[in-house]
């Protein structure tokens, strides 16, 4: 989608349409602002849906004494359950104790810490549990005896910018995907931004009083071009690698395995039949080199987890892998592990001219608390806006409790799947009850393409979720390519590129 060539000024331009870009557009448009957001390919398609999923505080950022961090995050954690339940899944994660690792007086007086820093959080506290009883002895080694439990949550990361996204569009904002920045200028109070459709080519020019940078492992490259100063800022672009395997454990818990460097690996239960681990921590310098998965880091992950599991792994077990790229500010630690997740705001522009706000670093839980503090550092420049609202109004679908919405859902359609009505309720919160309007049978549904993917739902992503290709809605609008066999991914393919055809 590109805007018009007459296309007016706007009062923010957003560059990425990543998680941190999604949550700024979002609360600059339920401000009143007039808001344009570009991503250079489908969003979320980068860093933002390659994620570990969690939303959580990080316990091992309190061994860097980063408690303000910490604190924002679990705050974040609870505003995220509730205005985002659909996307929002309480897991509890078993921390086996290994004694050469970290003491556990240490690791107790870690989780003490973690539950009191939020104030009042929803979830569990802390707890001691006996590892060589049932269930934990089946799945254990029998050497790891002692355990720790707390609680956290999953998310899917690549919905949760969708649907920011979408709840900025419909306050107002304009979402112009496959759009790049061709070239931009200031012109006084104005950036003249020239925008180029990555799919025709054709280049349309805008002009906007603000320009926030949020392009992620590209930030950097874009400062450069654009800033007064154009010496680099510190940016580490870190690779995190993650693999998928079938379920390890059959029940709904996560586990944080402690490693010989220092590291932790999360087991993580992902779309009922398989397990997540992740992740790895290295240096990669080129965000022009896709990141891919190396066979030592597939090694890596299966010896961590098997330190601790009685079966073991093997990497001929893992069914899917992933990296994305964590463009971090850095701090100057050698480590990648210790390198801060906090977001560093630069601001270049004087009062006079219009401001350019790049984003360096930054985690998934504390999105909107970073585009709160983007609106304050960029209102000197912007029209008065309404007070900050985020903290409050629920995504799409998240109006109501997540049961609920299932529970109305199944009694709707007693004709369809309970668990694929679960995992659309997943997707869409209480929305789902428009998606399925008129659907009363199986054939309703219309194309069955394997792996819980119907026409219908197709159909939404691409109507109303910018979603193009088939990656887009196999593994990041949904992730249904995970449940099919290689043969169908490969006929959906098809079928999306018949309906793209001009003849279909």
């Amino acid at each position: 989608m590109a805007p018009s060539p007459a296309y007016p000024v706007v009062d923010l331009l957003v560059i990425g349409g990543g998680i941190n870009g999604a949550g700024i557009a979002r609360d600059a448009a339920g401000r009143g602002l007039s808001v344009l957001l570009c991503e250079q390919g489908d969003p979320a398609g980068a860093t933002s849906s390659a994620s570990s999923k969690l939303i959580h505080g990080g316990l091992r950022y309190l061994e860097h004494a980063d408690f303000r961090l910490v604190r924002e995050s679990l705050r974040e954690r609870e505003i995220l359950l509730r205005i985002a339940p659909h996307l929002s899944r309480p897991l509890r994660f078993i921390l086996p104790h290994a004694p050469q690792l970290r003491p556990a007086w240490l690791i107790r007086l870690g989780l003490a810490l973690y539950d009191r820093l939020e104030g009042s959080p929803s979830l569990p506290a802390s707890e001691t549990v006996d590892l060589s009883r049932p269930p934990w002895s089946a799945w254990l080694k029998p050497e790891y005896r002692k355990g720790f439990i707390y609680s956290d949550v999953q998310t899917d990361d690549a919905r949760l910018v969708v649907l920011n996204l979408r709840d900025a569009v419909e306050h107002g904002a304009t979402v112009c995907d496959r759009t790049r920045v061709r070239a931009a200028r200031r012109e006084g109070a104005l950036w003249c931004v020239t925008l180029e459709d990555s799919e025709s080519g054709k280049p349309h020019e805008v002009r906007a009083r603000a320009l926030v940078n949020a392009a992620g492992p590209w930030v950097g490259a874009l400062r450069e071009r654009l800033a007064h100063d154009p010496r680099p800022v510190g940016l580490r672009l870190i690779k995190g690698s993650h693999i998928v395997v079938p379920r390890i454990e059959p029940g709904e818990h996560a586990f944080t395995l402690q490693q010989p460097d220092g590291r932790v690996v999360f087991l993580l239960p992902f779309e009922r039949e398989f397990t997540l681990i992740g992740t790895t921590e290295i240096d990669h310098p080129d965000p022009e080199q896709k990141p891919q998965p190396s066979t030592a880091e597939i090694d890596y992950l299966c010896a961590a987890a098997n330190r601790t599991l009685r079966v073991p792994l093997k990497a001929a077990d893992v069914v899917w892998s992933f990296a994305g790229l964590r463009a971090l500010f850095d701090d100057g630690k050698h480590d990648p592990a210790a390198i801060t997740r906090d977001y560093h705001l630069e601001l270049d522009g004087r009062h006079s001219e219009a401001p350019l706000l790049s984003i360096f670093g930054g985690k998934l839980t504390t999105y909107r608390a970073l585009a709160e503090t983007v609106m304050n550092r960029l209102a000197p420049w912007l029209p008065t806006p309404a007070p900050a609202w985020t903290a409050r109004a629920p995504l799409p679908g998240g109006d109501r409790p997540f049961g609920e919405v299932v529970a109305e859902l199944r009694t709707r359609h007693p004709h369809l799947d309970p668990v694929w009505l679960e995992q659309l309720a997943r997707r869409h919160g209480s929305r789902a009850t428009r998606l399925l309007a008129g659907v009363e049978q199986p054939g309703d549904l219309g194309e069955d393409f394997g792996g819980g993917l119907f026409e219908c739902e197709v159909r939404h992503f691409i109507a109303h979720e910018w979603a193009r290709e088939a990656d887009d809605i196999l593994w990041r609008r949904s992730k249904a390519g995970l449940h099919m066999t290689a043969a169908q991914r490969l006929a959906f393919a098809r079928w999306l590129v018949d309906k793209r055809s001009p003849d279909g």
